[in-house]
């Protein structure tokens, strides 16, 4: 295993962290709690193989993990960074301590090596953290119940740049795969302010895996998507660590192997599937660039969003993920106003604004026609 520097924090961390978010659980119902023995022999393997650094969240799991979590580390402790998130984001200064307190007596521990605001952004940042969480966050490090602090991030780069120049957070976990490069700037600009950045969804959730035909032979001698796409990541040098929700000890000892490995991408390599990549984007981009001209529609449809997807079926081949995340738009925990093209009232305001005169209000309903099938 090889470790890296977490930005300014002083931890040194592994390649590969273990993302504690799909652990094993009893049963598929909503009542159902983390197989802890299962759990545990997966955490300790990781750990055997030179992982220490474990990510976990109040609600991951049914809220089970952090207690999963908790139980796996006993032997461990001493030798691991351990991370969860704080998911209150209000101004009730009583709520967000029972998360803490909670989180410290379900992971049995004294100290929270990173302790991160979960999904923070910009607006969060000027209606609670600032003015409240913020203060909380420091009195909490002052006694010492942790030690560094975080935040994951799904805003837009943008505004995940703005969070980083106001020098509260050490440590940013922010998305970033094969698929979804847009956080490539934000990641460069906390590497030059000494801030860690902490990868998820490396595998963009499996969505990489069902998309092997975009990317088979484009690496010479790596025709394994779920490899190339880690060693992807990995050869990015502003990036800290990726973590994996890694079920299965095949995964972790094939995630281990790359993780060891001195340079994830030679020079030729990287260029070649960089190469690929701009293909893929530029075919992408003769249906929608992304620039988000278009935003805000009065019917809050996410037009960026739909057609990023549909271009994700349209251009990766690969439907069935596609279309299972347009499904979430309409339950995302960040977004909760987001709606699907068919919200759309054709008043053709987005038109307007395209600057490559997309016939969007046509396409809105191509998408949904495509991507609105229930997903099992």
């Amino acid at each position: 295993m090889l470790y890296r520097m977490l930005g300014s924090t002083g931890l040194r961390v592994s390649q590969l962290g273990f993302g504690a978010m799909r652990l094993p659980m009893t049963g598929p119902d909503k009542d159902a709690k983390v197989d802890i023995d299962k759990a545990a022999e997966l955490m300790r393997r990781s750990f055997e193989l030179g992982v220490n650094y474990v990510d976990s969240a109040v609600f991951y799991c049914n809220s089970d993990s952090q207690r999963a979590v908790g139980q796996a580390i006993k032997g461990w402790r001493d030798r691991l960074v351990v991370s969860t998130k704080n998911d209150y984001k209000g101004t009730d200064q009583a709520a967000w301590h029972k998360n803490l307190h909670d989180s410290l007596r379900l992971l049995d521990v004294q100290c929270i090596d990173v302790y991160s605001i979960h999904g923070a952004s910009w607006q969060v940042w000027q209606a609670a953290i600032e003015p409240a969480i913020s203060k909380w966050l420091l009195r909490a490090r002052d006694q010492g119940l942790i030690k560094h602090i975080g935040c994951s991030c799904h805003d837009s780069p943008e505004n995940t740049v703005k969070l980083m120049d106001t020098g509260f957070f050490e440590s940013f976990t922010l998305q970033y795969n094969l698929l979804d490069r847009r956080n490539e700037g934000a990641i460069a600009h906390a590497a030059a302010k000494g801030i860690g950045v902490v990868v998820m969804g490396p595998l963009a959730g499996g969505r990489i895996v069902t998309s092997q035909g975009a990317f088979n032979s484009v690496v010479p001698g790596q025709d394994d998507v779920t490899e190339l796409a880690l060693r992807f990541v990995l050869a990015n040098p502003g990036v800290s660590l990726a973590i994996s929700g890694m079920e299965s000890l095949p995964i972790i000892e094939q995630n281990a192997r790359v993780a060891g490995q001195d340079v994830p991408l030679t020079k030729d390599q990287y260029a070649a599937l960089d190469a690929h990549l701009n293909r893929l984007k530029a075919a992408a981009d003769l249906y929608c660039s992304g620039c988000n001209y278009c935003q805000p529609c009065p019917q809050n449809v996410r037009i960026p969003q739909v057609f990023s997807l549909y271009n994700l079926a349209r251009v990766y081949a690969n439907w069935p993920a596609a279309q299972r995340d347009y499904e979430f738009i309409l339950h995302s925990p960040w977004d909760p106003d987001g709606r699907q093209a068919d919200a759309c009232n054709e008043c053709g305001a987005c038109e307007d604004k395209c600057p490559q005169k997309i016939p969007i209000r046509q396409q809105l309903k191509d998408a949904h026609q495509a991507l609105a099938v229930k997903v099992k």
